[in-house]
């Protein structure tokens, strides 16, 4: 059996930018045959893709496209953060927000369906997947396309905000990077969910009930506190950022501007992340490695 150096293996993994474990036994499978080895990563890289497609993926980027009256906004997710800064994945994400913004997919599994680079958005994304050794999945995107005019405010690669608006563009991309800030829920107070508000109320009256006030205080302790959380989650109605002397709307008002519409996305927002015994894990590769010794 061919002896597998570190020059061969540093080679293999520069060629095809597999970890390096995963290398040096394609190396050994094919008894030093660079051209073998190559060829066998590429058999393995789709298993690996199938095994990685299990694992939750909290971490991630938001990533932004506008050209004209069309955008999007999208979140794709990874296992880790240091994954989220290489370059390979930030041009996955940077070309999906692209094709969500043209090619209008109708939901995950449609852009999926789309033509990337010759193959498919699923292909591409298996291949990746492969390559870096983590799952990685497209999460959600909001597309807006029309007659009014967009902007977005990314704060650093977690939070990303798209407002349709009319008017002013700096005043709306004030807003934008508002909205990353006081994260509001809706537009106005009428806007706010009829879910989110049955909510707000079963709590205020569960709290206003321990008071031991009379039924018809109760009743407007709890109508207070509704009132309350609706200025608090609405856009119009926050206390605008850059100026605490006066509201979002009296701001737009000021400059003739109107918002449409927004999406905010944030990392990993209602994915469980998994608590993993790092000392375990590192004891159980230690262990496995051992056993194959």
């Amino acid at each position: 059996m061919a002896a597998i150096s570190a020059a061969m293996v540093g080679e293999l993994r520069a060629k095809t930018d597999a970890p390096m474990m995963e290398c040096k036994k394609a190396l050994t499978e094919a008894d030093g045959d660079m051209a073998k080895a190559e060829e066998i990563l590429r058999v393995k890289l789709g298993s690996k893709a199938g095994k990685a497609a299990s694992r939750v993926t909290a971490e991630g980027i938001v990533a932004s496209f506008i050209h004209g009256t069309s955008g999007a906004v999208i979140e794709v997710n990874c296992e880790t953060d240091f994954v989220s800064k290489n370059d390979d994945f930030l041009a996955f994400v940077n070309e999906c927000v692209k094709l969500v913004s043209e090619k209008n997919p109708a939901d995950v599994t449609a852009l999926l369906a789309l033509p990337m680079n010759g193959s498919t958005v699923d292909t591409v994304r298996t291949a990746l997947i492969g390559k870096i050794g983590e799952n990685i999945m497209p999460r959600r995107f909001k597309r807006f396309a029309g007659s009014n005019k967009l902007v977005s405010y990314l704060h650093g690669t977690r939070i990303g905000v798209m407002v349709e608006f009319e008017g002013d563009e700096t005043a709306a991309k004030d807003v934008a990077m508002h909205i990353a800030a006081m994260k509001p829920v809706a537009i106005s107070m009428a806007d706010v969910p009829a879910e989110s508000i049955a909510i707000e109320r079963n709590i205020a009256v569960q709290k206003a009930a321990e008071s031991g006030k009379p039924a018809e205080i109760v009743a407007k302790m709890v109508e207070g506190s509704v009132q309350k959380y609706l200025k608090e989650v609405s856009l119009l109605n926050q206390t605008f950022v850059k100026n605490d002397k006066q509201t979002v709307e009296q701001m737009l008002k000021a400059v003739n501007t109107t918002i449409k519409g927004f999406t905010m996305f944030v990392v990993g927002e209602g994915i469980e992340k998994r608590q993993d015994d790092f000392a375990a894990e590192v004891a159980a590769q230690v262990a496995a490695a051992k056993a194959t010794a």
